[in-house]
């Protein structure tokens, strides 16, 4: 599940994680400006939702990409996966499956 978190303080900032239903979720991209436009895009194509947190995609953006988030964002990355699993219909037992299978 790839969820883009944005903010719009000063320069626009884009930022992506994947979760695949075990260990932490992963750091896919990240981006600010027109790079953080094109990843809004291409979360849009794909109808990935976009969550909106300034502080969080802030402090998340400091993770390397590839990397797992680090603990003490546990909290509040679980509680945006929630909102996006429920806006998709999925659960996070689901998370590991790729949607094209579902």
């Amino acid at each position: 599940m790839k969820t883009p978190i944005e903010h719009k303080q000063g320069r626009r900032q884009a930022i992506a994680l994947h979760y695949g239903g075990s260990g932490a979720p992963r750091l896919t991209a990240k981006g600010e400006g027109e790079l953080a436009e094109r990843i809004l895009d291409i979360a849009r194509a794909h109808d990935v939702p976009v969550h909106r947190d300034a502080a969080l995609s802030m402090t998340l953006s400091r993770v390397p990409l590839g990397e797992e988030i680090p603990e003490n964002l546990y909290v509040a990355v679980a509680e945006v996966l929630a909102f996006v699993y429920l806006l998709s219909g999925r659960t996070p037992a689901d998370a590991g499956r790729h949607q094209d299978t579902d």
